[in-house]
């Protein structure tokens, strides 16, 4: 009896030291569960190449995650997100459901909803096709002065985009050139730019314009003109 009592305060300890052990381990166990909403980014990969989106995509959809506290914390929208692989896009209107399954969450970590959960869009075709350029000239030059034809070198651009778009397109635009208060020719570098975000300008990017502006002749003028030797 004796020698149990001598080391009593050893066992002691070892129950001690055994229960905070069980206490730490078992902690996360014990914490309650909530619920919490996060914005995540929407990414859609892996679209071929000739294929492309036409219809508007949201950026983010809201995702409603239930776990532990502790773990909800660690979580934000920087580092969760939904990736839709578009490998096996097709033309045409697709629908996709966004299931838990997209979302790269935790272990312990459950996603209990989705909004909005399903995903519609339309995919077409890439399309080239090679178009005139219009320059694009802003104001008038000053009084007395008159604007000629301007001419661009090139004068076609290459463009591609959607089919639907590209089929009825019949030229793109240079950026503005400005001409209020031009009193002689000048030559400019300006871009081409198209007027749909879908359209791109594959080449060229930027053309070289050049604008005659001459001197008006009034009847005053001509009449002098011909009396003089």
């Amino acid at each position: 009896m004796s020698g149990w009592l001598s080391n009593l305060p050893l066992k002691l300890l070892s129950v001690f030291l055994a229960f905070t052990v069980w206490f730490v381990v078992s902690a996360p166990r014990r914490e309650s569960l909530s619920e919490r909403a996060f914005s995540v980014p929407l990414s859609l990969v892996g679209m071929p190449r000739d294929l492309m989106i036409t219809t508007s995509v949201p950026d983010t959809v809201s995702v409603r995650l239930r776990g532990r506290a502790s773990d909800l914390r660690s979580l934000s929208s920087s580092n969760l997100e939904v990736t839709i692989d578009q490998r096996l896009a097709q033309p045409g209107d697709a629908t996709i459901t966004l299931r838990p399954q997209l979302i790269n969450v935790p272990p312990h970590v459950e996603v209990v909803s989705i909004d909005p959960n399903k995903m519609r869009f339309r995919v077409e075709r890439v399309k080239e096709k090679i178009v005139p350029i219009r320059p694009f000239l802003v104001g008038a030059p000053s009084v007395g002065y008159a604007v000629g034809d301007a001419t661009l070198s090139p004068d076609h651009a290459r463009v591609s985009g959607p089919a639907s778009q590209i089929k009825n397109l019949s030229e793109v635009a240079t950026e503005r050139i400005i001409m209020t208060g031009r009193t002689e020719s000048f030559e400019q570098s300006v871009a081409v730019v198209s007027d749909s975000s879908l359209i791109r300008i594959v080449d060229p990017l930027m053309v070289q314009v050049t604008v005659p502006v001459t001197e008006e002749i009034g009847p005053a003028q001509q009449e002098t003109k011909k009396k003089s030797p």
